[in-house]
């Protein structure tokens, strides 16, 4: 069966077939005791881009636009190592980084397929130039 945005939400309660873990688990056989024996690790307890999609659907589906647009950033992060999620974090932060440095930590994001950050990285440098908010370089 097909999955339809406007009438599978929850997921996990209406469609617990279409929910995995990252290593491919289903849904039914993410449980605490599957922890406690050493199944599952905490890697394996995070929502897939797949399953973000999903959810992007439910919210567009439902006509709350912002809310899909997180979900759609979120999926294209859950692929990204958590160290550069944190760097990138950092950088961010004013007079943390240069317009170049920003621009190299865009390329590594779009390297991941997360362009809507990447997008997000490049109009902060933007807004950082504009208002002095960059690190000398």
């Amino acid at each position: 069966m097909a999955f339809d945005p406007s009438s599978d939400y929850p997921l996990g309660t209406r469609r617990p077939d279409l929910v995995f873990t990252p290593g491919g688990v289903p849904l039914a056989r993410v449980t605490l005791d599957a922890v406690r024996e050493g199944e599952l690790t905490a890697a394996e307890i995070r929502a897939t881009p797949a399953t973000l999609r999903m959810q992007a659907e439910v919210a567009l589906a439902a006509g709350r636009t912002q809310l899909a647009e997180s979900f759609e950033r979120a999926a294209e992060l859950a692929a990204v190592p958590d160290e550069l999620l944190l760097e990138v974090y950092t950088a961010l932060r004013p007079r943390r980084a240069t317009a170049a440095e920003l621009e190299e930590w865009a390329a590594r994001l779009d390297g991941f397929d997360a362009s809507m950050t990447a997008g997000f990285v490049r109009e902060a440098a933007a807004a950082y130039a504009e208002r002095g908010l960059l690190a000398d370089g």
